[in-house]
């Protein structure tokens, strides 16, 4: 393909991608509206994000080693039908059953596109000429997580449209990228009539790691982190995955391809991927929260007050991704990435509910430069050492482990956050002469409308000051990222698709 087609291609990926990212941050701040419009429970609202994350993540392995096996083109425009099918039914539910059963097969929608978008993406272009469109996926992405949820916000507060619209706004731009991928992505495909799909190990993957996320989902809340049912669920979900790393090693076409992660450089980039996916993920998504709860901003203001984030990622994936088509190297990018990533980490630790916004901002703005010049490069990384048709089930593994790392990394750092804000409370509360046994205010502290001024004033510096414990944290769990990517070796991109 011709400079001028990919980029009328890479168009409709762009398109189909950022409507499948928009769609899982855009319901997040509808979600208190639908939960009480569908009369549905707080395990209800947690599964419908749960739902939708589970499919996601667990089948993100599975969607990449069926590219290597069939039409790259055929399976991404089944991944947007099933997209917009679900979608529409979504926004049609009448209960929060049917709404989490949708979420489920709209998770394996999104699941396909993210990965599927980037091995197509990986079959038009060589690994060095590929880091100057990172930047675009970059700006893509970052454009995705703030603008989403503003778009959810002003939804739901315009009267004529309503929640259900979260769901029906994404359906004509994914038929529009349909058409663009349909008239302008032409790949050639490689047919192998004598491939075969590895149920069995596909089947173990989704099993143990649904298991592991659910284990991860409820930990903390309706269990303790150490008690029996944490036994159970983490030991019965390592046999499943120890058994599907049996079947993986025995197989002709294993789902995961166990002779690419054990390299040395693959292996790297999916343990420095797991940390920048844990750490990034797992403090951004509170980000919002300190903005509503800890400082007392409306939704759609604390959507504007997280712009360095994207802005952050935007120019750095632009600018590193031009670079790295320039020069060929991308441990460099990596290295930097990681390391700024770190420090803005760091210096969000320090944040209480009266730090300042401008370095606040600051922040956040080296957090989202530092995920720009590592994330879609250590996806570059992988992909260099494979051959074309290995390239799905590579890319498959380090998108699967990224957000395996993400839903993680948001488990465990919320409930830290729950359990410093109860503490916090609780000593607030105790200087004010009230009793934290015989209040409410400790176990609702999200409804502050409902709270006396002074107890308001109490939550709001408990979620504001308990924030900074979290991104210390994430700043620890990316130090992983740097000893990680401080190990590859530094060698330069293929300027060819295949080996």
């Amino acid at each position: 393909m011709t400079h001028r087609e990919v980029l009328r291609a890479l168009s409709g990926l762009l398109l189909v991608l950022f409507v499948a990212l928009t769609s899982s941050t855009v319901v997040s701040v509808a979600l208190p509206q639908i939960i009480g419009a569908l009369n549905g429970t707080q395990s209800q609202y947690t599964w419908v994000v749960t739902a939708t994350l589970l499919a996601s993540t667990a089948s993100t392995p599975i969607w990449g080693k069926l590219a290597d096996l069939f039409s790259k083109k055929l399976l991404l425009q089944t991944a947007i039908c099933l997209f917009v099918v679900s979608s529409v039914a979504c926004g049609f539910a009448q209960s929060t059953g049917q709404l989490i059963a949708f979420r489920v097969i709209q998770g394996l929608g999104m699941g396909a596109v993210q990965v599927l978008v980037q091995v197509v993406i990986g079959a038009m272009i060589s690994p060095k000429e590929r880091g100057r469109y990172n930047g675009y996926l970059g700006g893509v992405m970052a454009v995705a997580t703030v603008g989403g949820p503003l778009l959810g916000g002003f939804i739901t507060d315009t009267s004529w449209l309503g929640w259900r619209w979260c769901f029906f706004v994404a359906v004509p731009f994914a038929l529009v990228a349909f058409v663009m991928l349909a008239r302008t992505l032409h790949l050639v495909e490689t047919r192998r009539p004598d491939a075969k799909v590895d149920y069995l190990g596909a089947s173990l993957i989704a099993a143990g790691v649904s298991l592991l996320l659910l284990w991860v989902t409820f930990v903390g809340d309706d269990f303790d982190w150490i008690s029996w049912q944490s036994g159970a669920m983490v030991a019965g979900s390592l046999l499943i995955l120890g058994a599907a790393v049996l079947v993986e090693a025995r197989v002709k076409e294993p789902v995961v391809p166990l002779h690419v992660v054990r390299r040395r450089d693959p292996a790297l980039a999916i343990v420095a991927s797991l940390s920048v996916g844990m750490a990034m993920f797992g403090g951004a998504v509170f980000l919002g929260q300190y903005f509503q709860i800890g400082r007392g901003y409306s939704p759609i203001q604390s959507g504007l007050l997280t712009i360095p984030l994207m802005f952050g990622v935007l120019v750095s994936s632009t600018v590193a991704g031009r670079l790295v088509s320039r020069t060929g190297k991308v441990k460099p990018f990596i290295l930097t990435g990681v390391v700024v990533l770190t420090l803005g980490l760091l210096g969000l630790s320090t944040i209480d509910h009266t730090t300042s916004l401008v370095l606040v901002g600051v922040g956040m703005f080296a957090v989202g430069a530092g995920v720009g010049m590592s994330m879609q490069n250590l996806v570059l990384v992988l992909q260099n050492t494979v051959p074309l048709r290995e390239l799905g089930a590579a890319s498959g593994a380090i998108t699967f482990f990224r957000s395996l790392g993400g839903t993680m990394g948001v488990s465990v750092l919320g409930a830290v956050l729950a359990s410093q804000v109860s503490t916090k409370i609780a000593d607030g509360l105790k200087k004010l002469g009230v009793d934290p046994a015989a209040s409410s205010s400790g176990g609702s502290t999200l409804n502050l409308k409902a709270m006396p001024p002074q107890i308001q004033e109490v939550v709001r510096a408990a979620y504001g000051d308990a924030t900074g414990h979290i991104f210390l944290i994430a700043a620890c769990i990316a130090v992983v990222g740097v000893a990680a990517a401080s190990f590859l070796t530094p060698t330069k991109l293929r300027d060819s698709v295949d080996l």
